[in-house]
């Protein structure tokens, strides 16, 4: 012993005090009359013989802290949060990669027979359905040019008027192309001469500037199948086109002044737009786009490839040109 010790007296056993835990306070036994008892934890039972030093007191075990747990959730979170935008960059990425011979150009198509309204199948196209993609492309900042795809044989001028409007809204914020399938006549070509550009190929049928107003008569088969029909009108000319009667001379005479004047707003707009001689275009034949590149009815033979080609250049043409400083 170093002198420091104090030798505790043999007892048969110890019993173990379960109360909580007390600091014990050193002193000698039989010395102080009311000197504290040494409490020796139940784990530990000690010999007979062994000597107790100076209790040090021992802090009960930490619980697990909760801080540990949500920061381990924060960064599971921010984990998470990485690995998507590394999936929508790589997408990004992807698509741009994937689409560089489009990248900028959007391209909007006009097939099928022209009709105002929002109508869009396999045989019909309504104005408001052109009209409205042309302006969000117009109005997309990641759009530098656009390429109206034309695949069609005309249709009323009313559709073409509201197509040209939006077409028109277009041409104010970036360049419109136009590429021409199998056919752009009449009033898809009366849209197509207001944009920037027109690609079309050698054999696509073109132009085609004119109106026509049909007017059908099968009052003799009517007739002959005993089939009578009694009409009762307003005015004499409120059902002319029925094709139950012929078509009167007063009404003929009232339908070619109509036809007429449509033709003349269709054909001075569209030589207005385009230096084309208009004895090259009144008689209202279609035109192969190998002809037509030569009377400036088309500007260029190509493909739809070709425009977009042709669209980014007009538009990086622009955009350097509305530089200070930069050669156009």
């Amino acid at each position: 012993m170093n002198g420091n010790e104090i030798p505790l007296p043999s007892v048969p056993d110890l019993t173990v005090i379960s109360e909580p835990y007390v600091a014990a306070e050193t002193g000698v036994p039989g010395e102080t009359p009311g000197a504290a008892a040494v409490t020796v934890p139940a784990a530990a039972p000690t010999p007979a013989a062994s000597t107790v030093h100076a209790a040090t007191p021992v802090p009960p075990a930490p619980a697990a802290p909760t801080s540990n747990r949500s920061s381990a959730g924060f960064k599971w979170f921010l984990i998470i949060i990485l690995g998507l935008f590394l999936v929508c960059g790589i997408s990004v990425a992807y698509y741009f990669f994937s689409h560089a011979e489009t990248q900028g150009v959007t391209v909007v198509r006009m097939e099928g027979t022209m009709v105002t309204g929002e109508v869009s199948d396999a045989d019909t196209i309504g104005s408001e359905v052109v009209g409205r993609e042309l302006r969000e492309a117009a109005d997309d900042p990641m759009v530098e040019a656009i390429v109206l795809r034309v695949n069609s044989p005309g249709g009323s001028p009313a559709a073409a008027q509201e197509i040209i409007g939006d077409l028109e809204y277009a041409k104010t914020k970036k360049p419109v192309i136009v590429s021409m399938g199998d056919m752009g006549t009449s009033a898809a070509y009366y849209v197509s001469a207001h944009a920037d550009r027109i690609y079309a190929d050698p054999d696509t049928f073109t132009a085609g500037i004119g109106v026509i107003w049909k007017f059908s008569d099968i009052s003799n088969w009517m007739e002959k199948e005993g089939y009578n029909l009694t009409v009762i009108k307003s005015g004499s000319k409120k059902d002319m086109g029925s094709t139950a009667r012929p078509i009167s001379n007063d009404e003929q005479a009232y339908a070619q002044q109509i036809v007429s004047e449509s033709f003349e707003n269709f054909i001075s707009d569209v030589t207005t737009q385009r230096v084309i001689a208009r004895s090259d275009i009144e008689d209202g034949r279609v035109i192969r786009g190998a002809d037509a590149v030569k009377i400036n009815v088309v500007d260029e033979l190509g493909n739809l490839n070709d425009a977009i080609d042709g669209a980014k250049k007009l538009a990086q043409s622009r955009s350097k040109s509305s530089l200070p400083g930069l050669p156009s």
